[in-house]
């Protein structure tokens, strides 16, 4: 099953992020998404400040509906996103189902450039 199909599960406090093998693998799947010891990032441009509003409250909707919510940075038309599990201070395997689908998002999204 591939990570846009999956839905984000609940993490304990004090479980264990994911091993450095399996985060490499994971990343494979969110090539455009910078990968760090326990975060990923990736930033977008937008075509203006209302349209990366506009792009975020649709970020905001897809994490709502995962339960997994990113740290979110806009700069007038760039919206960067950090996605870690803070339960675990590391990357889970939810960090990677909602990288992708914020992929798709961003994909067919009028206000990313």
């Amino acid at each position: 099953m591939s990570l846009s199909q999956e839905t984000c599960k609940p993490c304990q406090a004090g479980g264990t992020p994911l091993p450095p093998d399996a985060a490499r693998t994971l990343a494979a799947d969110t090539p455009l998404w910078t990968l760090s010891d326990a975060k990923i990032e990736r930033e977008f441009k937008c075509k203006d400040f209302r349209a990366a509003i506009a792009f975020v409250n649709q970020i905001a909707d897809v994490a709502e509906a995962e339960g997994h919510h990113p740290d979110i940075s806009i700069d007038y038309s760039r919206v960067k996103l950090t996605l870690w599990t803070k339960k675990i201070d590391g990357l889970s395997r939810n960090d990677f189902i909602l990288a992708v689908k914020i992929d798709q998002l961003a994909a067919s999204s009028e206000n990313v450039l």
